[in-house]
């Protein structure tokens, strides 16, 4: 196999394959990427056996051919490489050269049979979503982290289903850790129905993967078939396998009766979270939340290191409420919304507090309190 490739034109798709080729598996050859030489372009593979990406991307191919070879590897020196165009060939016994003779590497590849296939979807109903849309969907959602311990499919996956309302279509992605809740929907305005099916559970670790090969632009066709997820954008496709359980019924969470509603502006909220974050340690992780007559207190106490407090005038005559809460996973749902000004849904002090974006409704952040 012989080949030439522009630098460009790889260097951005080898970074963010990195996820996915560092992420340890059963198989170590999973660390590698596969590269196919064919007609007039290259092929480029990865998997952590969960989840698959293949690329196809244009080169001068001299010999067809297929090598794999380190992932981390490669991309250093494709990042680094002095010269707009790399040349790789295949010598002998899997053994690999990459540069010419002002810059070279000779390293060693592995056997290209023993690379994992990536599941092969065939005929699957791909409908279109804005990307941009869908990547900031997965960014609000997967803000609440898969559990390192906990092998719930809930906990490690988020919840995508299709909703047929009387007058709009939803895509909606869920979302918790059983102390927290996300919910990002998509007002679907495709001219064809939306395919029917029940909803599904998503890796997070898949989804974020897939976010990062979006585009801020222009749309990504998505689908599902066979027990896996699939998002495919230009010549990029990513196909991911499905978490077996049940999702927790999340309806009634959402539900927001007899609330009272606050509006604060977002980048002052944040400031002040995070002010009163300093505090926290694994061991103390609350803080105290007081909602009085026009103002809002917020107080931190750690034996461990001290105390602090603010208070911030607000728009309250209610009867006061106090409540305990992870200042971590306020800080996390601001930093998803774009907006300047935020609203704050409350009911008692044993109900959980709700956040959304004041001019947009298409995000909800469900977050329950803590025992004071």
């Amino acid at each position: 196999m012989k080949f030439k490739i522009k630098k460009n034109d790889i260097r951005d798709v080898l970074s963010k394959i990195q996820g996915l080729t560092g992420r340890k598996s059963s198989l170590s050859i999973t660390d590698n990427c596969l590269i196919k030489a064919v007609d007039s372009s290259i092929v480029i593979i990865a998997t952590d056996l969960e989840t698959g990406f293949e690329g196809s991307y244009p080169a001068q191919i001299e010999s067809e051919g297929i090598i794999a070879l380190k992932a981390r590897k490669f991309y250093e020196i494709v990042k680094d490489f002095p010269e707009d165009e790399i040349l790789i060939k295949e010598v002998e016994n899997h053994w690999i050269e990459i540069g010419d003779e002002n810059v070279q590497y000779h390293i060693v590849g592995m056997n290209p049979e023993e690379f994992p296939e990536n599941p092969y979807i065939d005929e699957v109903a791909l409908f279109e979503v804005d990307s941009a849309s869908f990547k900031k969907m997965i960014e609000q959602t997967i803000v609440i982290s898969p559990s390192t311990d906990d092998k719930r499919a809930h906990t490690n996956g988020i919840y995508f289903e299709r909703i047929e309302l009387q007058d709009e279509k939803l895509i909606r992605m869920v979302s918790t850790d059983g102390s927290r809740l996300s919910k990002a929907d998509y007002s679907y305005d495709g001219d064809f129905d939306l395919p029917t099916g029940p909803g599904i559970i998503i890796p997070k670790k898949g989804l974020n993967e897939v976010g990062k090969f979006l585009d801020t632009g222009g749309v990504v066709q998505i689908g599902v078939k066979n027990n896996y997820f699939i998002a495919n954008q230009g010549s990029e496709t990513i196909v991911i396998r499905l978490l077996e359980g049940d999702f927790p019924k999340y309806h009634d969470i959402i539900s927001r009766d007899k609330s009272c509603f606050l509006i604060f502006d977002k980048q002052k909220f944040l400031m002040m979270l995070k002010r009163m974050s300093i505090l926290s340690s694994e061991n103390y992780k609350g803080v105290i939340f007081n909602f009085g007559e026009n103002k809002l207190v917020i107080n931190s106490i750690n034996p461990e290191i001290g105390e602090s407090k603010e208070e911030m005038e607000i728009d309250f005559d209610k009867e006061s409420i106090a409540l305990a809460f992870n200042p971590k996973f306020f800080i996390d749902t601001l930093n998803v919304i774009d907006g300047d000004q935020v609203v704050i849904s409350l009911i008692d002090n044993e109900s959980p507090c709700y956040i959304e974006e004041k001019d947009k409704k298409n995000f909800l952040s469900v977050i329950m309190p803590m025992r004071i």
